[in-house]
């Protein structure tokens, strides 16, 4: 189980009724079945992923996320997951205004821009590439840019309440100690629990 998933399990309650955006192949809903006797469903564009979900018995069905949620009611869900997608989303503040329109919480994931090996490569005039962000310029699914700084201002403006906010770095004794510290600089991922104000 990877750390981005772990983390998630630990904030998703037991018996919550959740909505995976960006389902993919369903692991992660598969994972807080299991774990945490959850319900609920995923949506993703890619067909092959649907039917990998169904194999698996998860509920899914294939829509672009950012017009997908118009059918479900206010509070539908306990928790809305958005994980390692909202840099890929056309207007990715439509989307969590949706998302927490229908759940009562959201948990957002995405890679951190800011990280400081990124800065190093934009220094030399290399186009970044990490392991939170694998492809090359020309073939990335990725259109907005996004740091834990810019996402925590995004908050505050919209009056989204962080309810918390959790680092997640690679290993290592220097990350460890300074990770938390100051997350935007050395964490490769932002990961925030978020609800209505």
């Amino acid at each position: 189980m990877n750390k981005i998933t772990k983390q998630i399990l630990d904030k998703v309650p037991k018996n919550a009724k959740v909505l995976d955006l960006g389902c993919g192949d369903g692991s992660l809903l598969s994972t807080l079945i299991k774990e945490k006797n959850c319900s609920g469903y995923g949506i993703d564009l890619n067909h092959d992923c649907i039917i990998d979900c169904t194999k698996k018995g998860i509920s899914a069905f294939q829509s672009d996320m950012e017009s997908g949620l118009d059918g479900f009611s206010d509070q539908f869900f306990d928790v809305v997951i958005l994980s390692q997608t909202l840099q890929q989303v056309n207007k990715p503040l439509d989307l969590i205004k949706n998302m927490l329109r229908i759940s009562k919480q959201a948990i957002v994931t995405f890679p951190n821009f800011a990280h400081w090996t990124i800065r190093f490569s934009l220094l030399f005039g290399d186009i970044p590439k990490s392991k939170a962000l694998p492809y090359e310029w020309y073939d990335t699914p990725n259109i907005r840019v996004i740091s834990i700084q810019s996402f925590r201002e995004m908050c505050k403006k919209n009056k989204i309440n962080i309810v918390e906010e959790l680092s997640i770095y690679e290993r290592g004794i220097l990350n460890f100690c300074l990770a938390p510290l100051a997350p935007n600089f050395f964490c490769h991922r932002g990961m925030f629990l978020i609800e209505k104000k």
